[in-house]
């Protein structure tokens, strides 16, 4: 599995924005993919030094269209904290 199947997508919500100060930033990642796997992939994508990842599965939310209803698709996610000495990621820079 290469970096950029085990980083799918970065997530921009406003709580996920706050932690850029502090270099904690916030991605969609493969769900089988473990935390070494994560912190190896963000620095061989983004040419920095990982300090800590934490994850989390999010559980799919039950929606309704009328009457049929179903899951959305579950997925996991990473907080990913970069070292204070490396510098920041350009790609959120412009959301600020």
């Amino acid at each position: 599995m290469t970096a950029h199947d085990i980083i799918i997508r970065p997530i921009i919500t406003e709580k996920s924005m706050s932690g850029i100060a502090d270099k904690k930033y916030t991605f969609e990642v493969a769900k089988d993919a473990g935390k070494i796997e994560i912190a190896k992939a963000v620095e061989e994508v983004f040419n920095v030094k990982v300090a800590k990842v934490t994850t989390v599965n999010v559980r799919g939310q039950m929606r309704r269209r009328g009457r049929t209803s179903g899951y959305t698709r579950s997925w996991k996610k990473a907080y990913v904290t970069l070292t204070p000495d490396s510098k920041s990621l350009e790609f959120f820079e412009g959301m600020m």
